[in-house]
């Protein structure tokens, strides 16, 4: 295929499992019914986000890939709608745990899970206490419509992961996320760094990002949405603000895309023969 039909969903995700799965799901059918073929909910769309707070009750929400509720609702709507879903959900593995995501085709099979790779460790954002990094390395998917690369959250921030998944083959990068106040600095507005981080990954690698983020208020954090879709060039085609719920489509040229990586020459300038500090330890 020559093109890819995205979207991106944005909406408070407060309520129990149940709720949450149902609004996604409402939002899900309300993208395909639009044209979109691979579907981005937010981050640990399953309930509040938890990591606010270090308590041990929260690990009994865990489970495995092939028993969380989040996944198997995403598989039955897939295979219902022939659309793809990378859900996002807590997971249980014996007695470790990690902030996965499972790649759901339109069968509704699960293509393979990523492990979130880097895992933030910060006031509201105290992640490290629940999941431990993972340990699939990056992981990019073919679908019918293109290869999809997806990081999770806090991944978005480093460029090593865009660059990563370019080099395994993505055509369009994913990133589905949970992200609002700084309640060590309530005066710093990160929405801005955010979409800006993500825009210079589609920069300096010539890609489409879709990024889904979740909004509202959730005990003492209030999460600031700006969820968005960019073309190639960084350049904005659906974004939405700090308040609204709703679906973000987009339809990505991958044959306009793939003319323009080419003659931006980065991939031809690179000189992995330098890049061994990289690999090192500060």
């Amino acid at each position: 295929m020559s093109t890819m039909n995205v979207a991106a969903l944005q909406l408070p995700l407060g309520g129990d499992i149940d709720s949450n799965i149902a609004c996604v799901s409402d939002l899900v059918r309300e993208a395909a019914g639009k044209g979109a073929k691979i579907i981005l909910p937010p981050e640990l769309f399953e309930g509040p986000y938890f990591c606010q707070v270090q308590h041990e009750r929260f690990f009994a929400t865990a489970k495995p890939v092939a028993e969380h509720q989040s996944v198997l609702a995403m598989q039955k709507l897939a295979a219902e709608l022939k659309v793809y879903i990378p859900t996002s959900f807590f997971e249980a593995d014996g007695p470790h745990y990690y902030n996965t995501l499972a790649m759901i085709d339109d069968s509704g099979k699960v293509m393979g899970t990523y492990r979130k790779s880097h895992i933030p460790d910060g006031p509201g954002y105290t992640e490290k206490f629940y999941f431990r990094p993972g340990n699939t390395g990056f992981k990019v998917w073919p679908t019918k419509y293109g290869t999809v690369g997806v990081g999770v959250c806090w991944d978005q921030w480093y460029p090593e992961t865009a660059r990563a998944m370019m080099l395994m083959g993505a055509d369009v990068l994913f990133f589905p996320t949970a992200i609002g106040d700084e309640p060590a600095a309530e005066e710093l507005d990160t929405s801005r760094l955010w979409r800006r981080a993500m825009i210079g990954h589609a920069v300096s690698n010539v890609v489409p990002v879709v990024a889904a983020n979740r909004i509202g208020s959730e005990d003492a954090m209030s999460f600031y949405g700006h969820s968005f879709i960019t073309d190639e060039r960084g350049d904005f085609v659906a974004e939405f603000g700090a308040a609204e719920t709703g679906v973000l489509t987009a339809e990505i040229d991958l044959e306009r895309v793939k003319k323009h990586r080419a003659a931006f020459g980065f991939f031809r300038d690179r000189r992995p023969e330098l890049y061994g500090r990289l690999a090192q330890d500060i």
